[in-house]
């Protein structure tokens, strides 16, 4: 099962008022576990935004005049790519699979916004799992925020000083590993089948034993039980298998 977690970054709150998409960062879960594959695109959302939002150095209310130099630590939107020159390459990514995300909704109403204007097709909302609506119903009157159920999993979030999208993907993968009971749920079984198979993925025969276990039964056990299933009749089921 392929998943993709994702976080986006935006200039404001509502697409329909023209803010846009500034970062999107995501990696990819297969089986529940991290294969390693990444998606991080910055972009210009070719308006104005306030200088150090969200990490990142806004490009001013003219795109023609050069903005001030941005502090250390920022990242400059003026010489990144609009949506329409990446949004291709993020759905190709993204393919077919489920997306995790919290609070789906905002971020879903985004790249369906940034897609729609693009001409191309919508994220289906069937796709979104979100992991806030999860942390509520599992944990019902509690805070719910990326941070809280960092601190209740006991996960380290201490380079999150800065809002950035990959990072929050990377920390909302173990979030929603966690929400689902524990990290990596898949991993014993995949290792015994995977031990249990060969190369070409044929069944390999297990081993027999040499001397095989010695009985953990003592011989009053054995009497205690043998004296027992005696008062039970012929119709014992120890009798009828013994």
């Amino acid at each position: 099962m392929r998943e993709i977690v994702l976080d986006t970054e935006t200039t404001g709150f509502e697409p329909d008022q023209g803010d846009r998409i500034v970062e999107i960062g995501a990696l990819e879960l297969i089986n529940h576990m991290p294969t390693g594959r990444t998606y991080h695109q910055y972009i210009n959302p070719e308006r104005d935004m306030p200088d150090g939002a969200f990490g990142v150095h806004g490009i001013g209310p003219d795109l023609l005049q050069p903005p001030r130099a941005p502090n250390p630590g920022e990242i400059t939107l003026r010489d990144k790519p609009v949506f329409k020159d990446v949004g291709r390459a993020f759905v190709e990514f993204v393919g077919d699979a489920k997306l995790v995300i919290h609070n789906a909704a905002f971020d879903m109403k985004f790249l369906n916004a940034e897609l729609r204007w693009m001409g191309l097709a919508e994220l289906e909302w069937t796709r979104a799992v979100d992991t806030l609506a999860i942390a509520r119903k599992k944990f019902p009157g509690s805070p719910a925020s990326l941070d809280a159920l960092c601190r209740r999993f006991g996960i380290d979030n201490s380079s999150r000083t800065l809002h950035g999208a990959l990072l929050d993907s990377e920390i909302l993968a173990e979030v929603y590993l966690e929400l689902l009971g524990g990290q990596q749920p898949d991993f014993a079984l995949a290792t015994a089948a995977q031990h249990a198979s060969n190369s070409s993925g044929a069944a390999l025969p297990l081993p027999k034993r040499s001397k095989p276990l010695p009985a953990r039964v003592t011989e009053a056990e054995a009497g205690a039980h043998a004296e027992f299933v005696a008062k039970l009749g012929d119709g014992a089921i120890w009798k009828k298998y013994a």
